[in-house]
């Protein structure tokens, strides 16, 4: 016994000497003999993934993109980020990473599955199975599935007007951050279930739903950076969530109810007893005779499929409306030629604007893509794996399994394109030959086999609901918000701070 415990200082040396040599010539390969080793970048990125943990979570704010952006600036259109994985800033090679082909880089799976969703489309990691996940869904996003509901988004918006109105005339602020993301949570709970969520008729346009998602923001990076948690994570009931953190435990709440749902949906169609207005999302996609050659999903898989579809409509859409408005609101130019574009086109100032006239006016579409070109809606990268035997990107040859991305937030914003990128200027898109070339740049939905399902029915939302507004109010002005307000941070979406000013409207003097 005496000679194993005096062994044991000897065997902690051992050990503490092993894991120095192994760690220093960990270090040594990643920066001088790892296939990255020439690309350019910061020496803590080439040895160390917890280059990317340290600016997702440990810098105070959540900017990453903006720490990519000054690193481009320093090394050129291509560095590292981590020891296996490299950034892009040339918008020449954005179909290269995101083109549609069987051979096209996968998506990354550390990056996709701290999300927790690998039964939706989203969450899916695999080309072949995304393709089936994707065919069974792509149907009832469709432009022509989408534009059977526009008799329902122009309801929703008559309702948001009729709050703003009701709100201005007593002299108050109108909060559109919360607005416009309470219409669409309410446009697709009602295509999804047929149950709307009357987000719009809360007082607060339904903060606290916005709130429980700002809460749980940071998971996926946390999972990203410690995946052991991921596990544990899974074992926490709602009893348990409800002890430890008020938006856990609001989110498996909602995520019951999404349960819950789709059950009632999925027992109505076994029943024959289906008494829904309109054919939603769940109704097509547990229907048997319409999945005809897929096989019909589970409730978890459709749980996490309307988890997805949920949370990215309100985000991306509701946040594109924000900062359209804010901007378009700012500028008085702007606003006087949107709103005198909508009066020709619609002299009826009480009449529903058609979603079919509202697509061909020329600066309400400049006014959009402009606004869907600033608002970022996934501003970070969306990273994808080298699934050939080799890539070249800028001179650099990479081998397989590399992981390469670029971002909605650079590519926005690249200066040959879009001079003056950090200007909100609609005349950019009128020149029809100019505006298809830039098209090509404009990639608020992604591109690709994983371009965004919701594009459509974000369209149909953007068309009648700012039409609409701008042809109702024509004498709105911001109410507080600031430019330093929409600096956001990247949760895999833009958010911001409980004290930084929300866009807010207000009748104008």
């Amino acid at each position: 016994m005496s000679s194993f415990v005096l062994g044991v200082p000897s065997l902690l040396a051992y050990l503490v000497t092993a894991a120095l040599v192994w760690i220093t010539n960990l270090v040594i390969y990643r920066r001088f003999f790892h296939p990255l080793a020439k690309i350019p970048g910061p020496l803590w990125a080439s040895i160390t993934h917890y280059y990317i943990v340290k600016y997702n979570l440990f810098s105070g704010r959540s900017q990453f993109y903006l720490q990519v952006e000054k690193l481009h600036q320093q090394y050129g259109p291509i560095i590292r980020i981590s020891p296996d994985e490299i950034h892009l800033i040339d918008p020449g090679n954005y179909e290269k990473v995101y083109y549609i082909r069987s051979t096209a880089p996968s998506k990354a799976g550390y990056f996709y599955d701290a999300f927790g969703l690998k039964t939706a489309a989203f969450g899916t990691t695999d080309n072949a199975l995304h393709r089936v996940r994707r065919a069974a869904i792509n149907p009832v996003f469709s432009r022509k599935a989408v534009l059977q509901l526009e008799d329902v988004i122009q309801a929703k918006t008559q309702k948001l007007v009729h709050r703003m109105e009701d709100i201005l005339s007593e002299g108050k602020p109108v909060d559109l951050h919360h607005g416009y993301r309470a219409l669409a949570v309410d446009i697709v709970t009602d295509y999804s279930f047929d149950n709307c969520y009357n987000q719009l008729d809360m007082p607060n346009f339904g903060a606290d739903f916005f709130d429980m998602t700002g809460e749980l923001s940071p998971r996926g990076w946390v999972l990203q950076a410690f995946p052991i948690l991921g596990p544990i994570s899974n074992l926490v009931t709602l009893g348990l969530a409800k002890r430890m953190n008020t938006g856990l435990y609001h989110f498996l709440q909602f995520r019951k109810r999404c349960v819950e749902e789709i059950t009632a949906v999925k027992k109505s169609i076994d029943e024959g007893s289906d008494k829904s207005k309109h054919k939603t999302v769940f109704h097509q996609l547990l229907d048997p005779n319409v999945t005809e050659g897929h096989v019909v999903p589970g409730i978890e898989d459709l749980t996490d499929e309307a988890f997805t579809i949920l949370t990215a409509a309100a985000d991306t859409t509701g946040h594109a409306m924000a900062i359209l408005t804010y901007y378009a609101v700012s500028n008085p130019v702007i606003y006087r030629t949107l709103a005198a574009e909508l009066k020709t086109a619609f002299p009826d100032r009480v009449e529903n604007l058609d979603y079919a006239t509202l697509e061909k006016l020329p600066y309400l579409t400049a006014v959009i893509k402009e606004g869907l070109r600033l608002s970022y809606g996934v501003p970070g990268r969306l990273p994808r794996t080298i699934t050939a035997p080799t890539a070249t990107f800028n001179g650099y040859t990479v081998p397989k399994g590399t992981i390469v991305g670029m971002s909605i937030y650079l590519m926005h914003r690249a200066p040959d394109i879009f001079p003056e990128p950090d200007k909100f200027d609609p005349e950019r898109w009128l020149d029809p030959v100019k505006s298809k070339k830039l098209d090509k740049y404009l990639v608020s939905f992604s591109r690709g086999s994983t371009q965004c399902v919701g594009m459509h029915l974000a369209y149909l939302q953007l068309y009648v609901g700012i039409g609409t507004i701008f042809r109702k109010f024509e004498n709105l002005r911001i109410f507080e918000t600031t430019r330093e307000d929409l600096v956001f941070d990247d949760f895999f979406g833009p958010f911001f701070l409980n004290e930084q000013k929300k866009i807010k409207v207000i009748n104008g003097t």
